[in-house]
């Protein structure tokens, strides 16, 4: 291994060489503290930066192993130590050049708190990995500023990120104690028969559609209604008093604006842990808690959505249902039914993103149309059914039908972003003004078929390339000569997990999609790989910026495939 000179020496000598000598930098080299090694070289200013790590044994570190002694507080103490060094990264950064000369950056973050490949923690030491843009004015190397970036601007950041010394003490502790309180809370809400939990004091609302930061000048906090209060424990924080969600058929009403859909996205946002300060620490979910919507145009490759949707016009089949550009009705029948073939255990619905007539079929209209002229059955006929029969709970925001009223095992009315449970309430009226409806559900909720992907569907190359995939913010990937479009996947909330995605992709494609594998089976195990192995099984070489995904995102962005073909 080379020493922190050496490399000094040699950016010196590449300066004003053509770009691509920075090639011969490559490797790993000892500093006082800790090693860099650089991976990966852009071939030239313009393109993706460098990728490079630097390691910080444990003596040199000093962060006391009960920061990381559990799984849960390990993602957190990595999720602090990104968030700081990429805030130090940032004032050291600055433009030298062409391009993106001058650039060190790590992996982004939000407001979640994900398991990541940016930071890692082992038997050895700490693991920061980062990208560089290596300066250069025009294709010609600028060797003093990079000797400037890599051996003098890095090692202050990895003294001021990196270094228990260096940070503050009362923030980490209570970041890392957060997280793992949020985990218990999660973990406990199984044993009290709990989808969701909603604390009091809890601040919901966002700044904007735009930014997922809580807000501030005018929030309202939470405050459950006594009847679905209960009281969790948490190993730090002790003993916490919020709305507890059961199980079942849970009905969120009220007047516009007065905080319906927002409950229920904090809700959805629940299946991950939040950062200290986001308001949502303590609103935690099934982690199998998926978010359906109707989305027009998306493609539907033999997903069987018999239960909701038969004898459609022309025979055509609905039991393996493909479509190129698919209805509001038949789209959120198959979300449902894809997320039920990926293994969900609660269902999240709004009504302001449902399709009406998948939603609701009144007296009035059953009377015009007859069920025999009807393809579709509603949800509402479905739901206590989907329930009974395969233990799948759905929270629902409804402002517009009572008839929900009825199959609904409680109901809570949202005023002024405060609930109040009235489902006596509710049931009365449902008795008092009966609709005689009728039922049209039949007997039971049907058959959930999990489907076998034929692997010359699922094709990632491009032109020369055998594998050529892209990931764009958070609702695209381009797969190949495909782009599948993830825009209303609403769970997916970082860019990182996308970036995973689309690789964890390639990974199932590549190792268990044979033709013989149900998607299930394909999902357990490509999670099962990276749970044992973490995130490098996904790439050539070491790369920091993937984030934790759930099997259901993975199985969307397949789903949404529009090349993909199946069988049974």
């Amino acid at each position: 291994m080379l020493n922190h000179n050496e490399l000094y020496a040699r950016l010196l000598d590449l300066d004003g060489g053509g770009y691509k000598a920075y090639k011969g930098i490559r490797g790993s080299y000892q500093f006082p503290n800790f090693v860099l090694i650089i991976d990966r070289v852009q071939g030239d200013p313009f393109a993706a930066p460098s990728s490079m790590r630097v390691r910080v044994p444990h003596a040199v570190a000093q962060f006391s192993s009960q920061l990381y002694g559990s799984p849960s507080r390990e993602i957190a103490l990595r999720d602090y130590l990104t968030r700081q060094f990429g805030s130090v990264a940032r004032t050291k950064s600055s433009h030298r050049g062409t391009g993106k000369s001058g650039k060190i950056a790590i992996a982004s973050l939000g407001q979640t708190v994900l398991a990541r490949n940016s930071v890692l923690i082992d038997g050895e030491g700490v693991e920061a990995r980062f990208v560089v843009g290596l300066p250069a004015r025009g294709r010609r190397i600028l060797g003093r500023q990079a000797m400037e970036m890599l051996c003098e601007d890095i090692p202050e950041i990895v003294e001021e990120s990196l270094r228990y010394p260096a940070l503050n003490a009362d923030e980490i502790q209570q970041h890392v104690e957060g997280v793992e309180d949020s985990e218990a809370l999660r973990q406990s809400l199984v044993e009290r028969k709990l989808v969701a939990f909603i604390a009091d004091g809890a601040i919901l609302p966002r700044r904007s559609g735009a930014d997922d930061r809580p807000l501030e000048d005018c929030a309202i906090a939470f405050c459950s209604p006594p009847s679905l209060r209960v009281e969790l424990e948490r190993p730090n924080g002790g003993k916490i008093s919020g709305m507890g969600i059961p199980e079942g058929i849970t009905l969120i009403l009220g007047g516009g604006y007065h905080g319906k859909s927002t409950l229920l996205r904090a809700i959805a946002r629940g299946v991950y842990n939040h950062a200290w300060g986001d308001g949502r620490e303590a609103v935690v979910t099934d982690p199998s808690t998926v978010k359906i919507r109707a989305e027009d145009g998306r493609s539907i490759a033999g997903t069987n959505i018999t239960p909701f949707i038969n004898h459609l016009p022309q025979n055509r089949s609905t039991q393996r249902f493909s479509t190129e550009n698919a209805s509001g009705s038949t789209s959120q029948a198959a979300n449902i039914m894809e997320a039920l073939e990926a293994g969900a255990s609660v269902l999240l619905v709004d009504e302001d993103t449902a399709a009406t007539n998948f939603t609701i079929r009144d007296r009035r209209m059953q009377e015009l149309i007859s069920k025999d002229k009807e393809p579709i059955t509603p949800f509402i006929d479905k739901v206590r059914q989907l329930y009974r029969d395969c233990g799948v709970s759905t929270i629902l925001v409804m402002g517009g039908s009572g008839d929900y009223f009825e199959v609904a095992d409680r109901v809570i009315a949202m005023e002024n972003y405060q609930p109040r449970e009235v489902t006596a309430e509710a049931k009365e009226i449902a008795r008092k003004y009966a609709t005689g409806r009728l039922s049209e559900g039949g007997e039971e909720f049907g058959e959930i078929t999990p489907r076998v992907p034929l692997p010359e569907s699922v094709d990632p190359s491009r032109g020369r390339h055998s594998v050529k995939v892209k990931a764009r913010d958070r609702d695209e990937v381009f797969f190949g000569t495909q782009e599948i479009d993830l825009a209303a996947v609403e769970q997916i909330v970082d860019a990182g997990q996308l970036r995973a995605i689309a690789a964890a992709l390639v990974y199932a494609k590549g190792k268990y999609m044979d033709g013989k594998r149900t998607i299930p089976e394909i999902l357990d195990r490509a999670i099962a790989d990276i749970e044992e192995e973490g995130f490098d099984v996904l790439s050539d070489f070491p790369q920091g910026n993937f984030a934790q995904f759930r099997r259901f995102e993975l199985a969307a962005a397949l789903n949404r495939l529009r090349s993909l073909r199946v069988k049974f």
